[in-house]
């Protein structure tokens, strides 16, 4: 597994061992960031605040900062996959521009003082078929997380049907093999 854009182009990614996490493939990840960098609706990555929230590996939030983005905060509960997180935020040297929650990201409450400025870009890649990425939508609402412009990337199991919402607007959807990824902003911020 490889950065495949921006700043840090090629270098590999180290991942946890076994099948808790699913990383985003190389392919899906150049996918998607080619939507974000040519949809007039997504928020511009250079500067970005980013959250990654299951966030495994990291890879999606490393590629955000391989591309510009100016923070990236990776929320993730599991101990191997938040170890492949330091590991990695050592290996780009992006200490200043990392931080690591252990945190359920169903139960992210408020916004804590020490992330002052809301969040541009989330990345919600959930273990699929459980309704953890829902949970975690509601959550990012709830407790103040979102600028008004942020983009949600919320990738899920490509078979598990419609996405229906009131409070979402999704922007764009693509299929990427076993795995659905949706472009969200809330509705009450379109215009």
């Amino acid at each position: 597994m490889r950065i495949v854009g921006g700043d840090f182009k090629g270098r590999g990614l180290s991942a946890p061992d076994g099948r808790n996490t699913r990383p985003t493939s190389d392919r899906a990840r150049e996918a998607i960031f080619n939507v974000l960098a040519h949809a007039e609706w997504a928020p511009d990555i250079d500067g970005a605040r980013v959250m990654d929230v299951f966030a495994g590996s990291g890879a999606l939030g490393f590629e955000a900062l391989s591309r510009g983005a100016a923070f990236c905060l990776f929320v993730e509960t599991d101990e191997a996959a938040r170890g492949a997180i330091r590991d990695n935020v050592e290996s780009f040297g992006l200490f200043g521009n990392t931080r690591v929650h252990r945190r359920d990201a169903t139960q992210l409450g408020p916004r804590p003082g020490s992330q002052a400025e809301a969040f541009d870009l989330v990345f919600l890649d959930p273990p699929y078929h459980k309704g953890l990425g829902e949970r975690a939508l509601d959550c990012l609402i709830s407790g103040n997380w979102l600028s008004e412009n942020a983009t949600v990337v919320f990738e899920r199991g490509a078979d598990e049907g419609d996405f229906a919402t009131d409070v979402w607007e999704i922007n764009n959807a693509k299929i990427y093999g076993a795995a659905q990824v949706l472009f969200l902003k809330q509705k009450i911020y379109q215009k």
